[in-house]
């Protein structure tokens, strides 16, 4: 039933939650009140329903909810600043990635990315970066199921799409152009657990024709082993260097050098979805 609420239905009535959840409205009448009690849903006066905040008290004790979103904020704020661009923490959820936090550039461009959307892992950067470091059953299943094209450049090819996530698990970050929005250039890394695991994904969009992508990649390796180091912090865990290790990225990459070459080089555009 709360899943018939969603970023397009943030409030329903009665009988839509009836037919969304596929329940009858007896049994969605009994178990709405039910909710209502326990806080999970409030009524406005209108009489339609929305989710309550009961649960964002349970999320915030999710290990992939606002813990992860407390711990990486300082660091997505200092990429925003630095990039000018619409920066993106997301996790994995079954065959998709789910942004559990956004910043965006609304200042030089307006964009649709927020909190909470869905997209599927072969279109985006955080989706590549999560869907190349996923166990390889993962993998399969994702290359198995059609591939869905936003742009003319979006990745459809099952062939393609295992040539690029092998490319990602070399270079320790992806580079995805104009998947979702064709002017546009995402940049994402994944973001350690205080053990060694991929706990997430952070990406930063800019205008593709302004894009430094091993700059950026470079700027959000140090944002990841930051958000790391306070993801070990919050866990009281000890983070030895070689936790640190996986974060390094294959090749020369520069070191960035300023905000304001940085600012400068990226500022004027960014993108919809990272």
């Amino acid at each position: 039933m709360l899943g018939a609420f969603g970023p397009q239905n943030p409030t329903l009535s009665l009988s839509e939650i009836s037919r969304r959840s596929g329940l009858s409205l007896s049994t969605t009448h009994r178990l709405v009140h039910e909710l209502l009690s326990w806080g999970a849903l409030e009524r406005d006066p209108s009489g339609c329903y929305s989710i309550g905040l009961r649960l964002l008290e349970l999320a915030a004790i999710a290990p992939r909810g606002l813990d992860l979103r407390e711990a990486a904020f300082p660091c997505l704020d200092d990429l925003h600043h630095r990039t000018r661009g619409n920066v993106h923490l997301a996790v994995r959820d079954g065959m998709q990635v789910v942004y559990v936090e956004v910043i965006r550039a609304c200042a030089t461009h307006p964009t649709s990315g927020k909190t909470g959307d869905r997209w599927p892992m072969h279109a985006t950067g955080t989706g590549l970066v999560l869907l190349a470091f996923a166990d390889r059953e993962v993998q399969e299943e994702a290359l198995r199921r059609p591939l869905e094209r936003f742009t003319p450049m979006t990745i459809t090819d099952p062939a393609e799409l295992r040539r690029k996530l092998a490319q990602v698990r070399q270079s320790g970050y992806a580079v995805a152009e104009g998947s979702i929005t064709v002017q546009d250039l995402v940049v994402g890394v994944p973001v350690y657990d205080p053990f060694g695991g991929v706990a997430a994904a952070i990406s930063v969009v800019v205008e593709a024709t302004r894009a430094r992508p091993q700059l950026l990649a470079s700027m959000l390796a140090d944002a990841s082993g930051e958000i790391t180091r306070r993801l070990a912090l919050q866990s009281g865990q000890r983070l030895p260097a070689r936790r640190l290790a996986g974060q390094r990225l294959a090749g020369p990459v520069p070191r960035r050098t300023g905000l304001a070459p940085v600012a400068a080089t990226m500022a004027g555009h960014v993108g919809a979805s990272a």
